[in-house]
């Protein structure tokens, strides 16, 4: 993949790259905002409030922090039923329908490379994210969690905690990228790859406490920072890497399948077409 190929990629969905940047520079601003400024303010609230003799005195504090957390959260780990509907539309689909991949095929670059480069941007992409984000909301919501109401145990926390939020994202775009190619039409593309995602992720997240052995309760009450499960067995919080990284292992099993298939599906619609041997005069 040249230099020239990324550069057009880059152009064709500078949208996209810049509505992508003021979230994930957006998010993390703010996150450092909450950390540093609204917690001491919430702090001196709930301090103050120690003094006063009303019940209600400081009552929704705690949520000047907790709430715009958990919506950073939870805008950062579904952002990957954007990436599904938008690889199936505008980044693959939309190049299709018009003919403008095919013009491109014509002009030197190979399907594959085409592809490569479709692929390659805006994962390269969702990566730089990722390794913005994540390490700056563990630091945030691990910070003030007197005042976090969110388990570790909840689907957007637990993805965001760690490389599976970016896992979904990668999984998305190929799902995408295969439906596509799959349709050749970009609304129904997108259609089906927003619900193929959803599908994936629903079964995935259903099944998210059976990916490590959980731990047998003894009848002592468990403190608040376990996750608990049916029959006495819960998750401490030392089994969120274990659980974290097998999901995050399935999630981008099925990115690098969907790829391959995408790849596999494409030379075989634009392999050129046999003609059938003549026979030879006896």
């Amino acid at each position: 993949m040249n230099a020239g190929r990324v550069r057009t990629v880059l152009r064709l969905h500078r949208t996209a790259l810049i509505v992508w940047a003021v979230f994930v520079l957006g998010s993390v601003g703010y996150l450092v905002w909450l950390t540093e400024v609204t917690a001491d303010d919430v702090h001196a609230t709930l301090a103050a409030c120690r003094d006063t003799p009303s019940n209600y005195c400081g009552l929704w504090a705690s949520q000047d922090f907790s709430g715009p957390m958990g919506w950073i959260s939870t805008f950062m780990y579904y952002g990957f039923w954007a990436v599904a509907a938008w690889s199936a539309a505008a980044l693959i689909g939309r190049e299709l329908e018009s003919g403008t991949a095919r013009l491109a095929w014509t002009q030197g670059v190979t399907p594959a490379r085409w592809l490569a480069a479709k692929l390659t941007v805006p994962a390269l992409v969702l990566i730089a994210g990722g390794l913005l984000f994540v390490p700056v909301f563990r630091w945030a919501w691990s910070a003030h969690r007197d005042l976090m109401g969110d388990h570790w145990g909840f689907a957007d926390v637990f993805a965001a905690r760690g490389p599976l939020v970016v896992a979904y994202g990668l999984c998305a775009l190929a799902v995408g990228t295969l439906t596509a190619l799959a349709v050749r039409r970009s609304l129904p593309a997108s259609a089906i790859a927003l619900a193929l995602v959803i599908v994936l992720n629903r079964y995935v997240e259903k099944h998210r406490d059976e990916y490590w052995p959980p731990v047998s309760g003894d009848g002592r009450e468990l403190p608040d920072t376990v996750w608990q499960l049916g029959g006495g067995d819960y998750h401490p919080p030392s089994h969120f890497w274990p659980l974290h990284l097998v999901e995050t292992g399935i999630v981008l099993a099925v990115a690098a399948a969907a790829a391959v298939a995408a790849f596999l599906l494409l030379r075989h619609r634009t392999a050129p077409a046999r003609t059938p041997r003549q026979e030879s005069p006896a």
